[in-house]
């Protein structure tokens, strides 16, 4: 019996944000076929790092792994770089730059220990969120361009299927609040999430 596994952060873990609309998971249980099953280890606030504390806790019959994370790595390494006053445009370059280095390092980690388990993998970007200060949110897009090349890039290197969130949640009605998916959004994710894997059987 198939059985998809999602891991990573309120990208799914989104019930608190939804209730009593339906969260991700439940919308995907929704979409699949039946005999299908669907899990959520995913943790609202998780970062890469928590991503091998989820794999602990893996269903013994899993048979596909879906991760959505890297969106709270950007705001707590990134969120205060955004706001940071520099003299020179090159200045703000190099501190991003930095930031997403040490960013992919810890995603290669987390992506080094999902690939262990043997079982096939997706990977999400993170999306642009909902921001009302529009300042602030063309400033987010170029953070978030910055943190999804490391993103795409380690999904190319490992030949992996990514969804690009970008894509799907990107009207205001697909957020709950700036930075968490809507039961709108959540069953955009869950179809990109159910037309990923479909397509690989």
């Amino acid at each position: 019996m198939p059985h998809v596994v999602l891991l990573g952060d309120s990208i799914f873990d989104n019930v608190n944000y939804v209730r009593p609309e339906p969260d991700v998971v439940s919308q995907l249980r929704e979409l699949l076929p039946t005999g299908w099953k669907a899990s959520l280890r995913a943790v609202d606030g998780a970062v890469t790092n928590d991503v091998p504390k989820q794999l602990s806790d893996l269903p013994i019959d899993a048979t596909h792994l879906v991760l959505s994370v890297g969106g709270n790595d950007l705001i707590f390494s990134a969120g205060d770089l955004l706001r940071t006053p520099v003299a020179q445009s090159s200045d703000a370059l190099q501190l991003l730059g930095r930031v997403t280095g040490v960013f992919e390092s810890m995603y290669r980690r987390a992506l080094e220990t999902c690939l262990t388990t043997g079982l096939p993998l997706v990977v999400c970007t993170i999306y642009e969120g909902n921001f009302a200060d529009q300042e602030f949110q063309a400033l987010v897009r170029v953070a978030v361009a910055a943190f999804n090349d490391r993103i795409l890039r380690l999904a190319l290197e490992n030949e992996l299927r990514a969804i690009d969130l970008r894509q799907v949640c990107k009207l205001a009605e697909d957020y709950a609040n700036p930075i968490e998916p809507s039961a709108i959004g959540g069953r955009k994710i869950a179809r990109a999430i159910w037309r990923t894997i479909s397509s690989e059987n």
